[in-house]
C-alpha cells in the first residue's frame, strides 16, 4: 500500500462530502496498513463546526481502537489540517500526518507548526492537485450559486 493509495480513499470521502454540500475534505486514519476509520466533513449536515473530517476520523479511529491514543496511526487528509484539529492530533499523539494540500488561509501552519507533537512527522503534498482542484471545483461552485 502506497501514500497515493490511501489520500486516493481520503479523496474518495471528500467527494462524498462535495455531493453533500460539505467543504469536500475527507479523511482516512490507517494503522498496520488497515484503514480503521473514513470520514469527511459534516459541518453543515450535523451543524456543528467543529464536525471537521479530521476530528470525525479521530472519534471513529479511537472508538475502533479502544483507547484515545493513535501513536501507531498515520493519519491521510486532503487539505491540510486546522488548528483546532492539528490541536486534537496533538492530544491523540497521532505518529503520522499526510495531507494533499495546503491550505494558506486555515491550515495550522499559518499559527505556528508547533501545534503537532514534535514526534508526529508529517508530509504534504500528496496527490496535490486532485485535492486543489476538489476544493477550487467546490467553493467555484459555490460562487456559481
Amino acid at each position: 500500500m502506497t501514500h497515493e493509495y490511501f489520500m486516493k480513499q481520503a479523496i474518495e470521502q471528500a467527494k462524498i462530502a462535495f455531493e453533500r454540500g460539505e467543504v469536500p475534505i475527507g479523511a482516512v486514519i490507517v494503522c498496520n496498513e488497515k484503514i480503521i476509520a473514513r470520514s469527511h466533513n459534516l459541518t453543515q449536515t450535523l451543524n456543528d463546526p467543529t464536525a471537521h473530517a479530521e476530528m470525525q476520523a479521530i472519534t471513529a479511529a479511537t472508538n475502533f481502537i479502544g483507547g484515545k491514543y493513535l501513536n501507531q496511526c498515520t493519519l491521510y487528509v486532503t487539505v491540510e489540517p486546522c488548528p483546532m484539529c492539528a490541536g486534537a492530533l496533538y492530544w491523540s499523539h497521532i505518529a503520522e500526518i499526510i495531507f494533499g494540500t495546503g491550505d494558506e488561509k486555515r491550515g495550522y501552519r499559518k499559527i505556528s507548526s508547533n501545534i503537532l507533537s514534535e514526534k508526529t512527522k508529517v508530509t504534504g503534498g500528496i496527490l496535490q492537485s486532485e485535492c486543489e482542484n476538489l476544493m477550487k471545483s467546490f467553493f467555484d461552485k459555490l460562487r456559481d450559486n
